[in-house]
């Protein structure tokens, strides 16, 4: 099983970037932490970040041309803003779990918006760096 991690705009600032909301764990350190998961759940795992809203469908359609079996995806602000990445993961029919750091819900009003989620199979959020752990998890299972 092959599951491909995208993540969007300022999460290769993890760490840096309002550490209260999102903790002092760096970018680097979430995808050691999300590739010793995959390595015991068996599955192969590669990562993706852009802050750029077209390298994030390149890479939703790349994914289908790579036969991935899963996709993980925080699309940071482009989940208030994005129809293209709902189309994308629409087009590819690969089975997207959205994760949040934090809980949208909670937040300002524009983030309680999610145009990607209804593309997806599950929403984890509000769980911390764990819900890519959670995310991983559930797309073993399916």
């Amino acid at each position: 099983m092959k599951i491909l991690v995208i993540n969007g705009p300022n999460l290769n600032m993890l760490g840096i970037r309002q550490p209260e909301i999102y903790g002092r764990t760096t970018y680097e350190d979430l995808k050691t932490m999300i590739s010793a998961e995959a390595e015991g759940l068996g599955v192969a795992v590669d990562f993706f970040q852009s802050n750029h809203e077209g390298a994030l469908v390149d890479a939703i359609q790349q994914a289908y041309f790579d036969k991935v079996d899963g996709i993980v995806i925080n699309p940071g602000a482009c989940t208030h803003t994005s129809v293209a990445l709902l189309d994308a993961v629409k087009a590819v029919s690969i089975p997207t779990v959205e994760v949040h750091i934090s809980d949208p819900d909670t937040r300002e009003a524009f983030r309680r918006i999610s145009y990607i989620r209804e593309a997806c199979v599950a929403t984890i959020k509000g769980r911390g760096l764990e819900g890519y752990l959670e995310a991983l998890r559930l797309l073993t299972e399916k």
